[in-house]
C-alpha cells in the first residue's frame, strides 16, 4: 500500500469519530441528540433539495464538499451551541483541529479539504454563504419539529434565534420567510427564552 493511500485510510478512520460528537438538537421522534456526522448528512441532503431556492447561482458539488468537511474539527474540540459567543480560544481550537485532521492527508488532498473548511469560515463565495445558510437551517428545522427543544433547554430568546439565523435569508430568502413565520408561530403559542421556561 502506498504511503498516500495509507494516510487517506487513516484519515477516513479518524473522521468516523465525528459520529460520536454530540450536538444540542434531537432528530424528530428520538430521545437522543444528533451527532455532528448526522448533521453533516442532513445538511448535504438539504443543500441538494434547496439548491433551486438559492439567491445566487451556486455549484452544488462545491457546496456538498464544504458541508462534508465543515464540522470535522469538532472531532478535537466538540460541538458548541451556535448561540454562544465564539471565543478566541474556541476559534484557535477549531483551527488546531482542522490543521491536525486535514494534515493527516497527503499534501494535495490536505490543501483541498482544508481550503473547503476555510471557505466556509470566510463566507466570501456564493457556495460558502449557501452552505452557511444550510448549516443554520438544519437545527432550526429540528427545533421547529420538536417545539423548540434546544432553544427551550438553553433559554434562547426568540430575538436571538432570529438574529443568528437571518443568514438563512441572505442565501435562501423564500425559505427564511417561511421559517421565520414558523418561529413566530412557535413563540406565540409558547414563548421562547427565559420567560418560556
Amino acid at each position: 500500500m502506498s504511503a498516500g493511500l495509507e494516510r487517506i485510510l487513516a484519515f477516513a478512520t479518524e473522521i468516523a469519530r465525528l459520529e460520536t460528537v454530540e450536538r444540542r438538537t434531537r432528530p424528530p421522534g428520538l430521545g437522543r441528540h444528533e451527532s455532528s456526522a448526522e448533521h453533516s448528512w442532513h445538511a448535504c441532503m438539504l443543500a441538494m433539495l434547496l439548491a433551486g431556492e438559492a439567491r445566487e447561482p451556486i455549484d452544488v458539488g462545491r457546496v456538498l464538499e464544504i458541508l462534508l468537511v465543515h464540522d470535522i474539527p469538532e472531532i478535537d474540540c466538540g460541538d458548541q451551541i451556535a448561540y454562544a459567543a465564539r471565543s478566541a480560544d474556541r476559534h484557535a481550537a477549531e483551527r488546531a483541529g482542522a490543521a491536525r485532521l486535514f494534515g493527516m492527508l497527503p499534501e494535495a488532498a490536505a490543501r483541498r479539504w482544508a481550503s473547503r473548511w476555510e471557505e466556509l469560515e470566510e463566507r466570501a463565495t456564493p457556495e460558502a454563504r449557501f452552505a452557511h445558510a444550510i448549516d443554520r437551517l438544519c437545527p432550526v428545522l429540528l427545533n421547529l419539529a420538536s417545539n423548540g427543544q434546544s432553544w427551550r433547554e438553553n433559554a434562547i430568546p426568540v430575538e436571538r434565534v432570529k438574529e443568528l439565523n437571518r443568514a438563512i435569508g441572505e442565501a435562501l430568502p423564500g425559505v427564511w420567510a417561511h421559517v421565520e413565520a414558523a418561529i413566530d408561530r412557535l413563540h406565540a403559542a409558547e414563548p421562547l427564552g427565559p420567560e418560556g421556561r
